[in-house]
This record gives structure tokens, C-alpha cells and sequence, in this order.
């Protein structure tokens, strides 16, 4: 299973040619994190947005971390917050992606590469 990042679906959002064409040339949609559904919703600025928003998604399954993973991103969240800013949201996908196997497809390795047993791949050049 794959999933993807907040970072990434703003430039599917905002029509980022690369990102575009990634995409649109998937074999299978990766799941979105409920909590990147949200950060999408939290950064539209007008009612308008957030419809464009959850459209954008509508397509992709919602997965959402176990109990388990919580745990576990509580666990990152303390111990990689202040080191390497690791931030809260991040702890949580990460720990969802972790929890599923899966690859996260993201540009946001400064923060996400303190995680273990995580594997990201950047899907584009930006």
C-alpha cells in the first residue's frame, strides 16, 4: 500500500505539471491519511476550497492510525520533536504509514527521515 503526503496532493491541488502527471499515470491511487484529509480542509482559506479540497480526495481511501500507532507516534513525537522538528501531524502519519507497510510518498524528508522503519519516496521532481 502506498500512501501520500499533504505536500504532495497541494501540488496535484494547485495543477503542479509534475505532479500532474505523476498522478494521472498511477496504476493504483495511494490512501491518503485522514489527517492529511484534514491539514487539506485546514488550509482552505473559503468554503470553495475546502469542496475542491475533499473532491480531490474523494477518489483515494481514508486510512487512519490503529490505537497501536498512536502510541507510537506519541513515542516519535517525544523523542524526535525538538531534535529534529519533527512535528505532531507527522508523527502521526508516519506512524500510520509505518502501521500499514506502506510507502509514503512525500518531499518532506527533513522531518520524516528520523522515523524508523519508514520509507519515503519523493514521487516527482520538484
Amino acid at each position: 500500500m502506498d500512501l501520500v503526503d499533504t505536500d504532495v496532493l497541494i501540488d496535484v491541488q494547485r495543477g503542479h505539471p509534475p505532479a500532474l502527471a505523476w498522478f494521472a499515470g498511477l496504476a493504483d491511487l495511494p490512501a491518503v491519511p485522514g489527517f492529511v484529509v484534514m491539514e487539506l480542509v485546514q488550509d482552505a482559506r473559503n468554503a470553495r476550497e475546502v469542496r475542491r479540497a475533499l473532491k480531490l480526495v474523494t477518489p483515494l481511501q481514508v486510512v487512519w492510525p490503529t490505537e497501536l500507532d498512536c502510541a507510537q507516534a506519541l513515542s516519535h513525537f517525544a523523542a524526535y520533536h525538538l531534535s529534529h522538528g519533527l512535528g505532531l501531524l507527522d508523527a502521526v502519519i508516519a506512524a500510520c504509514a509505518v502501521g500499514l507497510s506502506a510507502t509514503l510518498f512525500t518531499f518532506n524528508d527533513k522531518h520524516y527521515r528520523v522515523v524508523p522503519g519508514l520509507t519515503t519516496v519523493r514521487p516527482y521532481t520538484r
